[in-house]
């Protein structure tokens, strides 16, 4: 029923984040302007799964806006620091996804429609659905659902060379990592929105105990951390919050540090 669509990495200057992404290798262009909730973004997609740079770029429309719980999160989390912030999933069936969470006790709000305009002026639109779990540090993933179909956008992605080749290699999206407490909160997602266990271990990297959720066009990786490490030094500055992006495909493996958010490339397939 869900497909990964996109991580939000929230920053402050996002054609400059784009400019940082292009510096490591990873095709970036720029999005546009959210005129409704005073935001602007720029993107590095691959294939249809992509990082959106979100900005706010008019605060005082951006406070009007604040019913998004979206832009009241990029309000709130900017004023501590920049970084990966929150997770989008793509259907096709906003109101079959809100009866199914509202069924396991889990509320929504929406679906808000959302336009953004392209820097050539075309207009971009979508909907999106809510949902609020019963623990607000980790927002919960927010659903999606665009006008076109994934084959019309991808077409459409392809001919404006958004979806395009990444200097550092085939990239593609390997899976986003969050930071939890402990991995019941993977078990709360996995119920939630249906998602399948891959696998469970340690990473001696992260020093944490992983658990990993299968999504198509891109995993869900909830980390706890088990001694000092860069999980736990993400807990304690930015709370529950994804914080790495993995990406398979690269000319070599290397690790970079954009705008408080890790991306780590890797040779493998």
């Amino acid at each position: 029923m869900y497909a990964f669509d996109h991580l939000v990495h929230l920053v402050r200057d996002p054609k400059k984040a784009m400019q940082t992404a292009r510096k490591c290798g990873i095709h970036a262009v720029e999005g546009g302007s959210h005129p409704d909730w005073g935001t602007a973004n720029t993107l590095c997609y691959f294939d249809l799964s992509y990082i959106e740079y979100l900005g706010v770029e008019n605060p005082a429309v951006a406070e009007k806006a604040k019913g998004n719980s979206l832009v009241r999160q990029a309000l709130e989390d900017l004023s501590h620091g920049e970084g990966p912030a929150r997770i989008a999933l793509r259907t096709d069936d906003l109101a079959e996804a809100a009866r199914l969470l509202e069924k396991q006790g889990w509320k929504t709000s929406g679906p808000f429609p959302g336009s953004r305009t392209r820097p050539d002026g075309t207009l971009l639109r979508w909907s999106l659905l809510f949902p609020e779990g019963p623990d607000d540090e980790l927002p919960p993933p927010f659903l999606i659902r665009w006008e076109q179909s994934d084959e019309e956008r991808r077409e459409d992605l392809s001919r404006r060379s958004a979806i395009a080749p990444h200097p550092a290699g085939n990239l593609r999206l390997k899976h986003v990592a969050v930071a939890v407490r402990d991995l019941g909160r993977a078990a709360k997602w996995e119920k939630g929105f249906d998602l399948n266990p891959k696998r469970e271990y340690v990473d001696k990297i992260l020093n944490a105990v992983c658990r990993e959720l299968q999504l198509s066009g891109g995993n869900l990786l909830f980390c706890a951390p088990i001694g000092e490490g860069p999980v736990a030094r993400i807990l304690g500055s930015r709370g529950e919050r994804p914080f790495l992006v993995s990406l398979s495909g690269a000319e070599r493996d290397e690790d970079w540090s954009i705008f408080g958010g890790i991306y780590r490339f890797s040779r493998e397939s």
